[in-house]
């Protein structure tokens, strides 16, 4: 980590445990400032950094502010983004300007990879990620997630990516850009709210000890990409495969109809499923983040230790 760095700000206690080599997790804000609703939101922080915690891990949630990345946050400060109606996204591209005027502003999957790879972090919990939209071929919206995932060597660990998105283009586009992605104890990449999505894993792992290594061994040898981690949702938090996808197609026509593109694009089509499933999609999408998190610090832990033991 660079010491006196005026864009990057960790707390006392991530800044302890880098320096230490104690694992620590990074874990993003846009869930928290427009992700769920509050104070679900803040609750689910909380739930969330406690779980790295129990794992023997430090949670560092990542924002902006103050002209910074703020790395390790107060509750005062999860508090902020979690009520507050003027923070903003933040996207690799939005960076110039946000650091600059000094907003505060919630990290994308993206902002989150490169503040932990600026700290020194290599491991970082999500829901799911960005990937490539139904109908890319007219919007060519595809999430600036993928190409964050190809320079950046930091393990995102997620229930796959949105169940929203085009799940094998979104695969396909990561194999172009030569992103390894692991289905952890699956042999089929998970979409979210269901383990399910039809489409095979390109390689599967099945412990965090395995998963460490193969990290270990990527970015030894020097290769920069990170790497997509597919976590399946618990089964007892899954939504029916069938079920979810017909109320998706539902709320992707409503947003075509209503001409909503771009950045609204993914917090319409997610508010709008909680809304066509009478909230159970966000119960699942908090037990997905949890189990994420739990993982996350186990492999924290087995890259900390395989470093000091090489050959373990």
């Amino acid at each position: 980590m660079r010491q006196h760095d005026r864009y990057l700000t960790c707390s006392e206690e991530v800044s302890r445990g880098i320096r230490a080599g104690t694992p620590v997790v990074a874990l993003e804000s846009t869930i928290i400032s427009h992700g769920m609703p509050y104070p679900r939101n803040l609750e689910t922080a909380l739930a969330v950094e406690e779980v790295v915690r129990r794992h023997g891990a430090i949670p560092a949630t990542v924002a902006i502010a103050a002209g910074a990345f703020q790395v390790g946050l107060s509750q005062a400060q999860l508090q902020r983004l979690a009520s507050s109606r003027d923070v903003v996204k933040a996207s690799r591209r939005d960076l110039g300007l946000i650091l600059a005027g000094g907003r505060i502003a919630a990290t994308t999957v993206a902002t989150t990879m490169i503040a932990a790879h600026r700290a020194g972090i290599r491991v970082f919990a999500t829901g799911g990620t960005g990937g490539v939209h139904r109908g890319v071929e007219k919007s060519l919206d595809v999430s600036a997630d993928l190409q964050e995932l190809s320079r950046t060597p930091v393990a995102v660990v997620s229930a796959g990516v949105k169940s929203i998105l085009d799940i094998p283009r979104t695969l396909e586009y990561l194999e172009t850009m030569g992103v390894p992605v692991y289905g952890v104890g699956t042999d089929e990449f998970p979409a979210f709210y269901t383990r399910k999505s039809g489409v095979s894993v390109p390689a599967r792992l099945d412990t965090a000890a395995d998963l460490a290594r193969a990290l270990l061994a990527a970015w030894d040898f020097g290769l920069r990409a990170g790497a997509l981690v597919a976590n399946p949702i618990p089964d007892a938090a899954q939504l029916e495969h069938g079920y979810i996808a017909g109320l998706i197609d539902q709320a992707v026509a409503e947003s075509e109809r209503r001409g909503v593109t771009g950045r609204e694009l993914t917090p319409f089509l997610l508010g709008r499923i909680v809304e066509l499933t009478g909230g159970q999609s966000l119960e699942a999408n908090i037990a997905l983040v949890k189990n994420n998190a739990a993982l996350a610090a186990d492999i924290a832990l087995e890259l900390g230790r395989q470093s000091a033991s090489p050959g373990a």
